[in-house]
């Protein structure tokens, strides 16, 4: 997570995502606001209003918006290791968040701060070396009984490869396997979580999204996430 690593790509993330996921035919837009959705849609079924909320990894804020909308009365926090990235963000969304810095190692906030933790495709950019501190962090600023959602890239998608491999931002990323991120996230110390697999469809069958909740536990989603909650158990 080195922070030059980042900056070249701040200025021009936008533009670049679009263009790797084009045969998708949707927008950078539509992959931010689902993830939202889905996190929201998922605490509301539990009647879960989080105060506090870390969006780690947050770049450019592609999900703040969507974050705001769905959790207007939440504190939220962008932390990015990225200065570039959190300056395009504040100019973006001022006044949504507060854009917080951090060294890629430590979250500089105190332990249980947060009542929802959510990462957008962040760690196949991170060294896999690196994935269990970071992921004790996060559990570590977790409260007791805290939602922390987890969006990946499925490596066995087809489509997820191609965009992956045509995207400068991804020249060095290495996806991870669903069961795989569950284990790492188990290993940190957040055992209760389940698997959802996310978007089988490309917009010219948009209209067969509707069949996409029982699909959830089938491997070949362009996406997944992996929810879990924080227990003592």
């Amino acid at each position: 997570m080195l922070e030059a690593e980042f900056d070249q790509f701040a200025s021009e993330y936008h533009q670049q995502h679009a263009n790797s996921i084009r045969l998708s035919g949707e927008t950078p837009d539509f992959f931010a606001k689902y993830k939202i959705d889905d996190v929201a849609a998922v605490l509301a079924s539990a009647g879960v209003k989080p105060r506090r909320i870390l969006d780690f990894g947050g770049g450019v804020g592609n999900s703040l918006s969507y974050l705001r909308a769905a959790f207007p009365e939440s504190e939220i926090v962008l932390l990015d290791p990225s200065s570039q990235s959190l300056d395009i963000a504040d100019k973006r969304f001022p006044g949504q968040a507060h854009f917080q810095h951090f060294d890629g190692g430590t979250i500089p906030y105190d332990n249980g701060h947060f009542d929802l933790v959510f990462v957008a495709c962040v760690f196949h950019h991170i060294p896999g070396d690196l994935h269990e501190g970071l992921l004790r962090e996060i559990s570590r600023v977790l409260t007791m009984g805290g939602n922390f959602f987890l969006f990946e890239h499925n490596p066995w998608n087809p489509l997820t490869l191609h965009a992956v491999r045509n995207c400068p931002f991804d020249e060095n990323a290495v996806l991870i396997k669903a069961k795989n991120m569950r284990a790492e996230i188990a290993d940190a110390g957040l055992s209760r979580s389940r698997i959802v697999y996310r978007i089988f469809f490309p917009r010219l069958l948009a209209r067969l999204r509707s069949l996409e909740r029982y699909l959830a536990k089938i491997p070949i989603g362009a996406q997944y996430y992996v929810h879990a909650v924080k227990s003592s158990i």
